[in-house]
């Protein structure tokens, strides 16, 4: 039987609706009483996990489950063996470098040398930063990384924004864009070759209804 892994958080009901378009009805999630985190869909077409975001590309990659919805930004920070399928369209969100509006930087490549920098995607910012050849320390955080430069531990963030609200509610600036993200199809690389499951057909409808 397919199994799916569906993210906790910001895509799960655009995940949900997408897999309800093609016959497989998770919605049992969104039920606020509902505590269950595997379930079946009614017809008993397949099996849905409900997983922390990051943790999506782990059981694709592992093959505890044939498909999977995950941000973009995961699969750049993680990089995992999985095969990335279709750009799903929702879910946008973009990895920014922002300061505080009180700092002189107005571009990223004008942070100071040996400068840090907080974030929670670290191997992102590092890329980034490497690619600039600016050296920065990166700092690992995984709370609230906006206070890394208000507690003037760091000068500037990398960090997801989506509508930049918290940003401006913190008193910090968008400088800079990384890139931009939305939600992606994956599959685990054998299952997907194989077909298992029939996996390849899922894959299809999911295609039609994303494009139509």
């Amino acid at each position: 039987m397919l199994t799916v892994a569906l993210p906790k958080g910001a895509l799960l009901s655009d995940a949900i609706k997408l897999f309800k378009s093609v016959g497989l009805d998770f919605s049992a999630f969104l039920d606020d009483n509902n505590r269950q985190l595997q379930i079946t869909d009614p017809k008993k077409s397949a099996i849905a996990l409900l997983v922390r975001a990051q943790d999506v590309p782990v059981y694709v990659e592992y093959g505890q489950a044939q498909l999977g919805v995950v941000g973009d930004d995961v699969l750049r920070e993680k990089n995992p063996q999985v095969a990335k399928l279709i750009d799903l369209g929702f879910g946008y969100c973009r990895m920014s470098v922002a300061v505080p509006v009180t700092s002189p930087y107005r571009r990223a490549i004008e942070l100071p040398p040996h400068g840090r920098v907080a974030s929670k995607y670290v191997n992102c910012a590092k890329e980034y930063f490497h690619q600039l050849d600016l050296p920065v320390e990166i700092v690992p955080l995984y709370g609230s990384v906006e206070l890394g430069p208000i507690t003037g531990m760091s000068e500037a963030i990398v960090d997801l924004v989506s509508t930049g609200r918290t940003l401006k509610e913190n008193g910090l600036l968008e400088i800079d864009i990384l890139y931009e993200s939305t939600a992606r199809l994956i599959a685990h690389p054998v299952s997907y070759r194989l077909n298992q499951d029939n996996i390849s057909d899922w894959v299809e409808k999911l295609s039609y209804v994303k494009l139509n």
